[in-house]
């Protein structure tokens, strides 16, 4: 007899589904907040260390160099907000059309839709790149959903793609790409016939357990479009899955938080889960968050000693039987069996795609929380600085400094050297603090008297190396508890920060605050000035400059970038933007940006009626807060991984046909092969049909 649903609808607002949230984060918004801190949001410790007047009479101005050699300020009351890029002309008019747009999002903009396709603008097409089930590896079967087996799934594609990545092969492969992609979650109902929740199969737990994962997979350019063509059986393709060989490195590596009766070096993981969006590193190597991992590990609720228990409850692991019942299989998901397990995941896996043997790492030294997704810019002498999400109502954004220097080069020694740049240096918290009265932040998201959602904010260490910066925490705590650390330091509590990502061209970071429906709620925090709206159900779009464009500094200024959502609510912000000349849109969650600086958006969740999307909106120049829509996903789909390139937009099509009622049988969806075909989340590709580059 198949499970009920926990509930009809979704009475948290969220645009997804109920199957969503069941298979993908456990149901996360139904259960209690993990973050029970009483953190405040005044911020006297700022106040007193960085008072924004102070610096900025210091610095004169916070500027960050374009790629041109022009300055934009992050601007207080009465400073100018933008300047052009130098080199790069300005549209005039603010009609938002095709040729007046800014340059790299001059397309006509897709409007809002529900239809069960990719809907892309006038004069571009897309191709399926690769599906679920498709294979990759010698000796892997093609898909046969009826006759599927785990040695087959472990040789073919995963299931519901999410980060992608594209690194260069170059030589007499420049027609050749290496594809990196995660894979976040499994959906039984839509991947079986028949499935009895309550009874999963041996078969069917191992057929997901190596869904999970990566796979790394070669993809061939055709030299006349943007179509991009799986190379199935390439030698560099790879899977990596639940049961794979992972290392845990950095100063918890070896931990007794870490050691399980399977191993006793406190070093040695099987599989990663759960696995979102990403990075890529400058030295050539892939990034990929383990988010919601906790919903893979039973029986938290039976652990009555009260520090695990705290441990487990902060990061939302309790109640009996677990929603796949994986722990009946292998008894590293009873929490009660194997206590610290579930400590082993939630980390910042590094893979090294062009070596097929390579053992990936989990480091440690980024923490363990619900990663998002992490994405390096280097300092001026060449550390790199990772900025990181905690995906929870009311939790946190990072960074961490590493505390060595990447080797340029092709080296052995200089790739051996850099695959240990994240696991020395310091991790830090942030809080921020807004520069408007109070009373000017009353939950609705009016602009205060200033004009912006703006102010300062400082670094928390947490930690550097082995030595801890929290009062009653060892190091290896700080770095395996992260998120009662960050509780301890009083950092700020944000509306699901989700991809956090630098811009290349200016090092403005910027963060997707996705939603948070419980901020104002009785009990519940309510709107701060970075986190303005309560029952906030659209998300934001925070920007970030750090003092000095120093990303190694202690301390930077922030505004609000958008605050999303139909543009005549009067809640919606669009960085000064005329708002009858944007797309409306909500959720954002995975950003990336462009060749020309312009930063795209992909949602996840769209509370406005409309099926998710891309967008890309302008950072700079005159048109800064131009939005607009570029393409919409199939019923029940989420956008993710975007990947801009000059020819080229990539997007990771997760969960297509996952609404309530769906199943095998009575699928919500014919995407991508059609009527009588079982749905596939799948990879798409889109170029112009003139061969010309996107946006120009």
């Amino acid at each position: 007899m198949r499970k009920l649903l926990p509930f009809i609808g979704n009475p948290h607002g969220s645009g997804r589904s109920a199957l969503t949230c069941r298979y993908r984060c456990g149901d996360a918004c139904f259960h209690e907040v993990p973050n029970t801190s009483d953190n405040e949001y005044a911020g006297d410790v700022i106040a007193r260390a960085y008072s924004r007047r102070t610096m900025l009479r210091t610095a004169a101005v916070v500027t960050v160099a374009t790629a041109g050699g022009a300055a934009i300020a992050l601007s207080g009351p009465g400073q100018t907000a933008n300047a052009t890029p130098a080199g790069e002309a300005t549209a005039a008019g603010a009609e938002g059309g095709v040729g007046q747009a800014a340059r790299g999002l001059r397309f006509a903009p897709v409007a809002p839709n529900t239809a069960d396709q990719i809907t892309v603008p006038a004069g571009h097409e897309h191709n399926v790149v690769i599906r679920w089930g498709d294979p990759i590896l010698k000796g892997a079967p093609g898909f046969n959903s009826d006759q599927q087996t785990a040695a087959a799934q472990a040789g073919q594609f995963g299931y519901n793609n999410d980060f992608l990545s594209l690194l260069p092969l170059g030589g007499k492969y420049e027609r050749q790409q290496l594809l990196v992609a995660n894979h976040e979650y499994t959906d039984e109902q839509l991947m079986f016939k028949a499935y009895d929740s309550a009874n999963p199969t041996r078969e069917q737990v191992e057929i997901a357990w190596a869904a999970h994962g990566l796979s790394v997979v070669v993809v061939q350019e055709d030299h006349r479009s943007g179509k991009l063509t799986a190379v199935t059986r390439h030698q560099l393709n790879r899977r990596l899955t639940t049961t794979s060989e992972f290392r845990l490195t950095g100063p918890a590596a070896g931990s007794a938080l870490l050691k399980t009766s399977a191993d006793a070096t406190g070093t040695k993981v099987l599989g990663t889960l759960n696995n979102c969006a990403g990075g890529t590193t400058p030295w050539g190597t892939i990034l990929s968050g383990e988010e919601n991992f906790n919903q893979y590990f039973a029986n938290g609720g039976s652990v009555t000693e009260p520090v695990q228990a705290a441990r487990l409850k902060r990061y939302g692991i309790g109640g009996a039987a677990s929603e796949r019942k994986w722990e009946r299989f292998d008894k590293r998901f009873d929490v009660a069996q194997e206590p610290n397990e579930a400590n082993r995941f939630g980390y910042i896996v590094e893979l090294d795609p062009y070596d097929p043997n390579s053992v990936p790492r989990k480091h440690t030294a980024l923490g363990r929380f619900k990663h998002e997704a992490a994405q390096p810019r280097l300092t001026e002498d060449g550390r790199p600085v990772v900025y990181m999400g905690d995906d929870e109502r009311f939790d946190y954004f990072y960074k961490f400094v590493s505390s060595k220097r990447m080797k340029k080069g092709d080296s052995r020694a200089a790739k051996e050297h850099n695959l240990t740049l994240l696991d020395e240096g310091t991790l830090y918290v942030a809080k921020l603090t807004g520069d408007s009265p109070a009373a000017q932040i009353d939950g609705t998201g009016k602009l205060p008297t200033d004009g912006e959602f703006d102010g300062t904010g400082v670094w928390i260490k947490l930690a550097t190396g082995n030595v801890s910066h929290v009062e009653g925490m060892t190091a290896e705590e700080v770095y395996v508890f992260t998120r009662q650390a960050a509780d301890k330091v009083g950092a700020t509590k944000m509306d699901r920060p989700e991809d956090v990502e630098p811009s290349p061209r200016t090092g403005r970071v910027y963060v997707a605050l996705t939603n948070n429906t419980d901020r104002g709620k009785a009990g519940k925090e309510g709107a701060t000035e970075a986190n303005p709206r309560n029952l906030n159900k659209h998300g934001q779009i925070l920007e970030l400059a750090e003092y000095f464009d120093d990303a190694a500094g202690e301390g930077f200024a922030w505004r609000l970038f958008l605050v999303a959502g139909d543009p005549n609510d009067a809640s919606t912000y669009f960085a000064g933007f005329p708002k009858d000349k944007v797309s409306p849109i909500s959720c954002p969650d995975n950003v990336a940006f462009d060749p020309h600086g312009n930063l795209w958006i992909s949602t996840d969740g769209n509370q406005l009626g409309s099926h998710d999307g891309l967008f890309g909106v302008a950072t700079a120049g005159e048109r800064r807060g131009e939005l607009k829509q570029f393409l919409t996903v199939p019923r029940g789909a989420e956008t993710c991984g975007p990947i801009i390139q000059e020819k080229r937009v990539l997007v990771a099509v997760q969960h297509p046909g996952e609404i309530d009622g769906a199943s095998v049988e009575k699928p919500q969806s014919v995407w991508p092969d059609g009527p009588g075909k079982i749905v596939r989340p799948s990879v798409v590709s889109v170029w112009r049909k003139d061969g010309k580059n996107i946006g120009v």
